[in-house]
């Protein structure tokens, strides 16, 4: 079995003890940016991966959901976010750079502009979450849509007036929870393989989520975040896939298939181990 992993520090409470040999792993790790293990998902080079809601929507009949396992929050999210020089409701006319690594989070910009805040930029896509941020200084934009463990460091500089932090943008607009990220599985991998594969991210969250101040230090280590901002960080991400973040999932679907941006399609579960 081939399992995707997404490297950023979002992604600690699930793949920590596998990555630590706490819990087992039973399967080959690959990791990559979410657009990457979008791709390899689809091109069946992965059996099980992360990827992002919007890769689900897109093809649902080529996966399987692995029930009670995202990324998401109810809320604020902090690593989504949009920062700008000017009010979201006054970029009508701007440009803003959105990192293409997140195709989740841009239809998710693209739908409060449109609906919630009534505007229609000129968006321009970038990978800010892996340049050197001093980079965006030169080019020219009104703000940025900036995602990951960029986020936090780019937010923590204080350059921009503005932060609108999309998790929280969406739950006072739908009071719902938001689900950016979910586990999936190709439809034609073993099926008791991927019940072994999906009780493993499970054990190793439960590890995971009673380590935070553990892998808060990591994450500090790594990102050059202070420890605090990432204990908060982690803490507010929620990673479970309840009936209510169900109710979050299929609501974006709904707006995305709405402006025929995504086809519908009915979320399909694989039983849990």
């Amino acid at each position: 079995m081939r399992l995707g992993r997404i490297p950023w520090i979002n992604c600690y409470p699930v793949y920590a003890a596998l990555d630590q040999d706490v819990v087992a792993c039973p399967a080959t790790m690959v990791s990559g940016t979410a657009s990457e293990l979008n791709g390899l998902l689809a091109a069946g080079e992965l059996d099980v991966s992360v990827v992002s809601a919007v890769e689900y929507a897109r093809d649902a009949g080529a996966y399987h959901l692995l029930p009670d396992l995202a990324i998401s929050c109810d809320g604020p999210v902090h690593s989504v976010l949009l920062l700008s020089r000017r009010p979201p409701e006054e970029l009508g006319d701007a440009t803003i750079l959105v990192s293409a690594s997140s195709r989740t989070s841009v239809l998710l910009l693209e739908l409060l502009c449109r609906h919630r805040w009534k505007i229609t930029p000129h968006t321009v896509p970038v990978r800010a979450e892996a340049v050197d941020l001093s980079m965006l200084a030169t080019m020219p934009h009104d703000a940025i849509l900036v995602i990951g463990d960029a986020a936090l460091l780019l937010a923590a500089e204080k350059h921009y007036p503005y932060q609108v932090d999309l998790g929280s943008a969406w739950k006072d607009w739908t009071n719902l929870p938001f689900v950016f990220a979910v586990w999936a599985a190709r439809r034609e991998a073993p099926v008791a393989a991927v019940q072994e594969v999906h009780a493993a991210l499970l054990e190793s969250r439960a590890w995971g989520l009673a380590h935070l101040d553990q892998l808060a230090t990591v994450a500090a280590t790594k990102t050059g975040v202070d420890e605090l901002t990432c204990h908060a960080y982690l803490r507010d991400l929620d990673y479970a896939l309840s009936y209510r973040h169900l109710a979050g999932l299929t609501d974006f679907f709904r707006r995305l298939a709405h402006d025929g941006i995504v086809p519908d399609g009915s979320l399909s579960f694989i039983t849990a181990a």
